[in-house]
């Protein structure tokens, strides 16, 4: 299949999401929107706060979802970088779209289930951060790439029992899968071979399978113990080196590039420093970044440890999130409930922070409340004499860590600053 087909194709099944009908699975849409298709609904173009959207309800920005992409475009161009952002993110299918379109290389994933997603929507280059043993979803894999030409896939190997176990399962196959070699970020870090010898043995059991073939090496300093500058940057010089040992060892002989790929949301700027220090290897060098919570970024985490913020002349990433609540109890001068909770907000890293109030078609800054719990379904508010807070109010919170924003949403309002609704995000998680 022709590369522009293949592109059409995608853009065809992505289009294909606005016939979905509207119903009840979806959370904070209008009541009187059911049985629309969501093209139809998002054509009427309504007002989330005056159009009968329901609380809670989480909003998209629209201008900000724009800035994000092209800054991170640009941010990757400028260094040098090839981009594969984390869809785990989001696992939304139009915004996979719309960062290919920003010239992303590829989406990056973590589970085969979303491998299969990626792939129901055209995405044709996959990195999967991760260790991949299972033999049905080997088995999945090796179809797809049998049966499409342009299909690039590449995961981690970590283990030469894991390297045995994915052999097993994939002899027979037509085409090799393309693995790199996982350096863990430490002693006590996550997933990853702990040392250099251990990953030359790696490669050695990769090198004696013909299922597999060996294209780089790669990691996530996100993992790296007590992280800071320092040692961020140092792991990420042992990944270089990794690279350069194994390449004067011919290790990659059977690769058309080779792959070196780092990059979580909070150090991209370590990523690129080092990575512009990448020497020149026996064939093309594929420098990886897979930086994912950009895409709405957050007002928690991310906002405190942004790479921007260490570097402000590359520009500044723009929270896109803001959940919207309702106050429906006010019992004493200090305290209020507003009704969206653990099955709402984002709560794994940091509390929501309360930020503006609605009330009669005006918005102000939420002076004086704050969010000190959430129970599974309200949002407990501490109030001071400064807060002018109501039953019936709206209430606009920001959200930390956007990872487990998206999975609690199956289909997100995108919001123009205005409150017209332009489109809607469909997520799979």
């Amino acid at each position: 299949m022709a590369a522009d087909s293949s592109a059409a194709t995608a853009r065809e099944r992505v289009a294909a999401l606005a016939d979905e009908r509207v119903d009840h699975r979806f959370k904070g849409l209008p009541p009187d929107a059911d049985g629309l298709t969501v093209g139809e609904l998002a054509a009427q173009r309504r007002n989330l706060f005056t159009d009968g959207f329901t609380t809670p309800v989480l909003a998209l920005s629209a201008e900000r979802l724009d800035h994000n992409l092209r800054l991170m475009e640009t941010y990757a161009a400028r260094h040098g970088l090839a981009f594969a952002p984390h869809g785990k993110t989001s696992m939304a299918p139009r915004l996979f779209q719309r960062q290919i379109e920003h010239g992303a290389w590829g989406i990056t994933l973590a589970v085969p289930h979303q491998v299969r997603v990626a792939r129901a929507f055209g995405v044709r280059r996959v990195f999967l951060a991760n260790e991949l043993t299972d033999p049905s979803a080997l088995a999945w894999i090796a179809a797809e790439l049998a049966a499409d030409p342009e299909f690039r896939f590449v995961c981690y190997v970590d283990s030469v029992r894991g390297v045995g176990l994915m052999d097993a399962a994939l002899r027979g196959t037509a085409r090799p899968v393309d693995v790199v070699v996982e350096l863990a970020a430490g002693e006590g870090a996550r997933t990853g071979v702990r040392t250099e010898e251990e990953c030359a043995a790696v490669a050695d059991a990769v090198a004696a399978a013909d299922t597999l073939r060996l294209v780089g090496v790669a990691g996530y300093e996100g993992e790296v113990p007590d992280a800071d500058p320092g040692r961020v940057r140092a792991w990420l010089r042992r990944l270089v080196s990794l690279a350069v040992e194994f390449d004067k060892s011919e290790r990659f002989s059977a690769a058309d590039e080779i792959v070196v790929s780092a990059g979580g949301s909070a150090w991209f700027d370590a990523v690129a420093d080092v990575f512009a220090d990448v020497p020149a290897l026996s064939r093309p060098v594929l420098k990886l970044l897979r930086s994912g919570a950009y895409v709405s970024h957050d007002d928690g985490h991310y906002s405190e440890v942004t790479p921007f913020t260490r570097v402000p002349e590359e520009g500044t990433l723009e929270p896109a999130f803001r959940l919207w609540a309702q106050v429906v109890s006010r019992p004493s001068a200090d305290q209020a409930f507003a009704n969206a909770g653990k099955r709402d907000a984002a709560y794994d890293l940091d509390l929501p922070v309360a930020q503006v109030v609605r009330r009669d078609g005006g918005e102000r800054p939420a002076d004086g409340v704050s969010v000190v719990k959430l129970s599974d379904q309200h949002a407990w508010l501490s109030t001071t004499g400064e807060a002018d807070l109501g039953v019936g109010d709206w209430l606009g919170l920001g959200l930390s860590h956007p990872c487990t924003s998206f999975d609690k949403w199956q289909l997100i309002p995108l919001v123009e600053a205005d409150g017209t609704v332009v489109e809607y995000i469909r997520t799979f998680f």
